[in-house]
């Protein structure tokens, strides 16, 4: 489990996996969902924590960087544009523990909410 938290970008059955892990206590991080809140509604990961949508970046970015600094975060979205572009603002800035859920929420099979 731990190689997937490893990695730069995870597939969507990779992200389902790690979910599973995380219920049952193996492994830990947090999911943040970069869509807009009318996307969101329409059907996000369950499982998501937080959402934070991209066009708000510039007043979460800082705060969410400086809370998660140790922490390890996968970044979501609706195809996995946003939420790379995130990550890359992330890792850029010395973030190391940031991962991107490439093909978004367009590939995920597992439960979803509204």
């Amino acid at each position: 489990m731990q190689e997937l938290l490893a990695k730069s970008d995870v597939n969507s059955q990779e992200l389902q996996t790690l979910l599973d892990a995380r219920e049952k206590g193996e492994i830990d991080f947090t999911l943040i969902d970069v869509r807009e809140q009318y996307e969101y509604d329409d059907g996000h990961v369950k499982g998501v924590d937080l959402l934070k949508p991209t066009s708000s970046f510039q007043s979460w970015a800082q705060e969410i960087f400086n809370e998660y600094q140790d922490k390890t975060i996968i970044f979501t979205c609706r195809t996995g544009s946003r939420s790379g572009q995130v990550q890359n603002v992330f890792k850029s800035n010395g973030h190391d523990k940031v991962i991107n859920h490439y093909g978004g929420i367009v590939t995920y099979s597992g439960e979803t909410e509204r």
